[in-house]
């Protein structure tokens, strides 16, 4: 449970112009359950309970999250928990970060079959990681990497691509470790070859099987597309994030958790637009305001809702579901490393929790007491949103 919203961000975007958008665009179900969802965070639309200062009396109405993995008030416990859990993953190795991009001609297929060109996405990364991973001439072992999804860029444009977090060595067959040359993986202009060719080859396939048979695209527009796809460079960024274990763990929670927008990049919401922070990568990353019409602003952002039970934290090799506990085991044994104590791993969220409790329940105007919970809050629901678009 946490305290209302506040009113700049993107519940209040929504409030404000969602009217004027839903009455000229229509909605998917997915869509219309995200839109929901944030809209009712934390407001009495889910409910929660009344709670009273033990001291002075201060009465609050506190609540309900509404958890939905879109909604940006909902992802920073999400965050935590799952960067709790790979501590526990975490080798003692350097790390590399890796970025694999597709090219913006795809934009339009990525719109009509967004589920089956992410899942080639994450198919040709995984496949040519750990390809390279696997020649002698790299490392010549099982690497162990994340991959991440994200869909959008500053502007909250479609900008699809996925980030990859890779130990820095690989897990040889013959149980020794094989570390990578200092301060260089694998060479991307390689890796950029290689990963266009498999995403690509998967791209025809599904043409062939007909799983993009509906699209828009006449053969002469396939056959176009796919030259301009071959023309382009596929950018693939590398390096090597400073810090150990800890300090990637932090650098890669940046990256998880997050869809889209956060609602601290939205600044004013104005009569017909909405100002959001972005960094210029023109200008050294300086931060400027950018003014974006209401109305493309709810459009951008709907661009970057997942199809439903889409998974876009995924783990591979020595972290994938598949027998991690044992290839762990082998990889720190060959690093002569010790297993996180569970112990020590699980006091600090404990710890962290009881921290945090203890804040939010502390009385702000007394400074004394806590709130105590008093009574219930019934839910009051939103009205049923008017869908017009495919399921």
């Amino acid at each position: 449970m946490a305290r209302a919203a506040p009113r700049v961000g993107l519940a209040e975007v929504l409030r404000r112009h969602g009217p004027a958008y839903l009455a000229t665009h229509p909605l998917s179900v997915a869509k219309a359950k995200v839109w929901r969802a944030i809209l009712a965070c934390r407001t009495v639309a889910l409910g929660g309970h009344v709670e009273v200062c033990d001291t002075c009396g201060t009465t609050r109405h506190v609540y309900h999250s509404c958890r939905n993995r879109h909604c940006p008030l909902c992802q920073t416990q999400a965050k935590e928990a799952w960067l709790a859990a790979r501590r526990r993953e975490v080798l003692p190795v350097p790390y590399f970060h890796l970025v694999f991009t597709l090219p913006h001609d795809l934009n339009g297929l990525i719109g009509q079959y967004p589920r089956a060109l992410y899942e080639m996405l994450f198919g040709a990364v995984s496949a040519t990681l750990t390809e390279f991973a696997a020649n002698p001439r790299w490392l010549g072992g099982t690497p162990a990497f994340s991959l991440v999804l994200h869909t959008w860029k500053q502007d909250l444009a479609r900008h699809v691509h996925a980030h990859a977090l890779m130990a820095g060595g690989a897990l040889g067959m013959d149980g020794r470790w094989v570390a990578a040359k200092r301060g260089f993986l694998f060479p991307v202009k390689a890796l950029s070859k290689v990963f266009r060719g498999k995403f690509v080859a998967a791209l025809k396939a599904a043409r062939q099987v007909g799983k993009l048979q509906q699209s828009d695209l006449a053969e002469h527009a396939w056959r176009d597309l796919l030259a301009r796809v071959h023309r382009h460079d596929w950018v693939v960024y590398a390096k090597q994030p400073p810090g150990g274990p800890a300090q990637v763990l932090d650098y890669l929670g940046r990256y998880t958790h997050r869809v889209a927008i956060s609602n601290e990049r939205i600044l004013h919401i104005s009569a017909d637009t909405v100002s959001v922070r972005v960094r210029d990568r023109t200008q050294g990353n300086r931060r400027r305001t950018l003014r974006v019409p209401a109305q493309t602003f709810i459009e951008r952002f709907l661009l970057h809702v997942l199809p439903k039970g889409f998974k876009r934290i995924r783990h591979y090799g020595l972290i994938g579901p598949a027998h991690k506990a044992a290839r762990l085991a082998s990889a720190r044994a060959a690093l002569d490393a010790p297993a996180p104590d569970p112990l020590v791993v699980e006091s600090v969220e404990v710890f962290m929790r009881r921290i945090d409790q203890h804040q939010r329940l502390r009385c702000p105007h007394c400074g004394k007491g806590q709130f105590v919970p008093t009574a219930p809050i019934a839910p009051v629901p939103l009205p049923l949103l008017h869908l017009r678009g495919p399921p």
